[in-house]
């Protein structure tokens, strides 16, 4: 994916207040002390990290967006990280680390084999811990595509477009932003959720429609070692079953219906 989105069209795309900004080197050892729960945990931030950026803090009295406070979490400032990663590493592990590791929700733009990554997760409260977070959920993580995921996602990404009402609302209008162009990845354009509802509607399609694709290939992979007519026959049938209920959901994806 190379010639793809930079860590600095990024921060031009989020378009944040010059005030915002930190750009400062973060050790990876302080990853390893909050974020590692096992030596394999160690040695994989140690040999694939290499290097961690805090890009921006953003603060409500600096991005005009008030601070977040449930019952189950308290969101005072959310944060954009950039990561690099040495070639060949494998994000998904470090991804959930490094989340799991800052106390604010964070957006991290991760770099590794020349491509770059988004990704999201929101904060609660530890039901172990006093004081201390945990994932609230997944994190969402999104390849960005070689044209940089076009005009359309750019624009969306910036502060000024995403919800204002509280810090929470903002990670989650980015969450959805991100999920919208893993969305145009399978439909060749990047279309915004209009609502949250449309959102979640779309993000499940997708999920599906990724569930039904495997599990064609593995009937694909069956139907060609079967010796048995019949059987052929009613392994196509699911085939084509299966192929309807993925236009389906591809049509979902593209319309935004929940």
């Amino acid at each position: 994916m190379t010639g793809g989105m930079t860590v600095d069209q990024l921060l031009q795309a989020l378009a944040l207040p010059d005030s915002t900004r930190v750009q400062q080197r973060v050790p990876k050892k302080l990853l390893v002390e909050h974020g590692a729960t096992s030596a394999q945990d160690k040695r994989l931030i140690q040999d694939g990290v290499d290097e961690i950026t805090w890009l921006a803090s953003l603060k409500p009295h600096l991005i005009g967006v008030p601070e977040h406070e449930d019952e189950h979490r308290h969101y005072r400032e959310a944060a954009v990280l950039s990561l690099s990663l040495r070639p060949g590493t494998r994000p998904a592990r470090l991804l959930e680390l490094l989340h799991r590791a800052v106390p604010h929700p964070v957006l991290l733009a991760t770099t590794v084999d020349g491509s770059l990554g988004l990704s999201l997760a929101h904060l609660r409260w530890s039901q172990t811990e006093a004081g201390q977070t945990v994932l609230d959920g997944p994190v969402m993580s999104v390849p960005v595509p070689s044209d940089g995921g076009g005009a359309a996602f750019r624009a969306a990404l910036a502060l000024a477009n995403q919800p204002r009402t509280s810090l929470h609302a903002l990670v989650q209008g980015w969450m959805d932003t991100i999920a919208a162009l893993d969305a145009a990845q399978e439909t060749g354009s990047f279309v915004p959720s209009t609502s949250r509802a449309q959102a979640e509607g779309r993000h499940a399609a997708l999920q599906q429609l990724r569930d039904l694709r495997a599990q064609a290939a593995e009937l694909r992979a069956r139907a060609v070692k079967e010796r048995q007519l019949a059987r052929q026959v009613a392994l196509n049938e699911e085939l084509r079953s299966i192929s309807v209920q993925m236009e389906s959901l591809r049509q979902r994806l593209v319309v935004g219906s929940g």
